[in-house]
């Protein structure tokens, strides 16, 4: 969260690992929770939009928070992989430093799932929000709501390929509670993403 734009897009263009995908996401996830931010003051500094209020005072409890929180997932995200990528670097000499590694492998693997697998949860409540006040919020500013709507849904979207791209690599029997929650975050975001739109669309043709 340090770096400047440039650093920040030179780290994801190099070859390292990380930043990926996964941090990505949570830095759109960031910036998502910023525009709504901008949004709900735009509404709540005029009477002109008092209807779109109190969409705008819930709006702004979620966004502000996750501003915060969308740069620790970012860096928990890279961190987590770190982790993964050290434990492949482990000695395996004897069946016993092969369990070991093993064991570091999966248990970093499933850390790199549930990370990303947290953005996608924060950026689904955070599209929930976007709606309403896409419908009742302020009208000069509802194509920002538009993007805050497109980057949280990629922002939940990417963070699920990385869920699903760890969880692949993992025994069934690892990571059961987040292969079952996976389908459900998958539709809603779809579903969530598809409303704020419709919204955005509506009002800009009013």
């Amino acid at each position: 969260m340090d770096m400047t734009q440039r650093e920040f897009q030179a780290a994801l263009a190099s070859s390292s690992p990380t930043p990926g995908g996964g941090t990505a996401s949570a830095v759109a996830l960031g910036q998502a929770a910023s525009l709504a931010c901008m949004v709900a003051d735009l509404t709540l500094g005029s009477d002109k939009w008092s209807d779109g209020w109190p969409a705008a005072e819930y709006v702004q409890s979620l966004a502000i928070p996750i501003m915060t929180r969308s740069g620790v997932l970012a860096k928990e995200d890279s961190d987590a992989f770190d982790e993964v990528m050290a434990a492949f670097k482990m000695p395996k000499d004897s069946e016993s430093d092969k369990n070991h590694r093993r064991i570091a492998i999966r248990s970093g693997t499933l850390q790199a799932a549930k990370v990303p697998f947290e953005t996608a949860e924060v950026a689904l409540e955070l599209l929930k929000a976007l709606t309403e006040l896409a419908a009742l919020g302020n009208a000069n500013a509802v194509s920002d709501v538009g993007v805050a709507g497109l980057l949280a849904s990629a922002a939940a979207k990417g963070a699920l390929f990385n869920v699903e791209i760890n969880l692949q690599s993992l025994p069934e029997d690892m990571g059961v509670a987040l292969r079952e929650m996976m389908p459900d975050i998958q539709q809603q975001t779809k579903m969530h993403s598809r409303s704020v739109m419709e919204a955005v669309r509506h009002r800009l043709s009013d």
